[in-house]
């Protein structure tokens, strides 16, 4: 089997540009600690939503204009915020933005809440990696298990550090980003990083119907999650419950090529 080509991250003597998104939004904590990281590594280009994003996904803004507002410019950091999607920002960024040069790597976060398992396939943050890889830039995504607003991701900062450190040192493989999942540290440090797959478990009980106070009943998402196999020590829920930082490689390319033989032969 061909081994899969690594992508470097610098190639010359330049700091590495790093371009950081996010989909809880300009303000959040989680994406000030990767900024605070970032900053000792390279020069850092933020383009970050102006309002929550969360559960976006990918989705981008056809209907009406994208509007980039600059917060902040100096020397080695320039910070936008945009009126859009988690999608948008990192596409807008790299198109139009940072028009003399392309990021050498996209990170993503510190999201407030998980994006384990198959809940990655909702997740606005997840959407700014993919959207670096599909420009071809190494990408990464933080998400953090405490999902108040308020959250005090500083404690993170050492995982983010050493995940930041070795990808900008080796690379990524071509097509391939990292979704880093980090348990909640405000008892105890995690107890180890493990590299794991995607639970493909299921959301239950996903709607809870409500009364309105004016009338008419309307409906609140809310869901318990339920694992495939709760004793299946390959997937990131395994080893977050045991409060393990869970590294998952993601690509983009969903095509199930062990059926393409199968498919063929049902339909053609």
């Amino acid at each position: 089997m061909q081994a899969k080509k690594y992508i470097l991250l610098h190639m010359d003597n330049r700091r590495p540009l790093i371009l950081i998104s996010n989909d809880d939004g300009f303000h959040y904590n989680g994406i000030k600690s990767l900024i605070n990281v970032a900053m000792r590594h390279g020069d850092v280009f933020v383009a970050a939503p102006a309002e929550h994003q969360s559960g976006k996904s990918s989705a981008i803004t056809l209907d009406a204009p994208v509007r980039a507002h600059l917060m902040e410019k100096r020397e080695g950091y320039t910070a936008y915020e945009i009126k859009g999607t988690p999608a948008d920002c990192v596409k807008l960024a790299i198109s139009q933005l940072m028009p003399d040069r392309k990021p050498d790597l996209v990170l993503a976060g510190i999201n407030h809440g998980y994006n384990m398992g198959i809940s990655s396939l909702y997740s606005g943050t997840m959407a700014c990696v993919y959207e670096g890889i599909m420009h071809g830039v190494p990408a990464v995504a933080f998400s953090y298990g405490v999902f108040t607003r308020d959250a005090d991701t500083v404690p993170c900062e050492p995982i983010v550090e050493q995940v930041l450190a070795r990808v900008l040192e080796k690379g990524l493989p071509q097509g391939v980003c990292l979704n880093v999942n980090i348990p909640p540290l405000t008892g105890q440090p995690a107890c180890g990083l493990k590299v794991t797959v995607s639970d493909l478990g299921q959301w239950v009980n996903e709607w809870e119907k409500r009364e309105h106070p004016m009338g008419g009943d309307y409906y609140w998402m809310t869901g318990d999650y339920k694992m495939v196999d709760e004793n299946d020590d390959r997937t990131d829920m395994y080893w977050l419950r045991r409060h393990y930082v869970t590294v998952t490689p993601c690509h983009i390319d969903q095509t199930d090529y062990a059926s393409l033989g199968a498919i063929g032969d049902l339909l053609l």
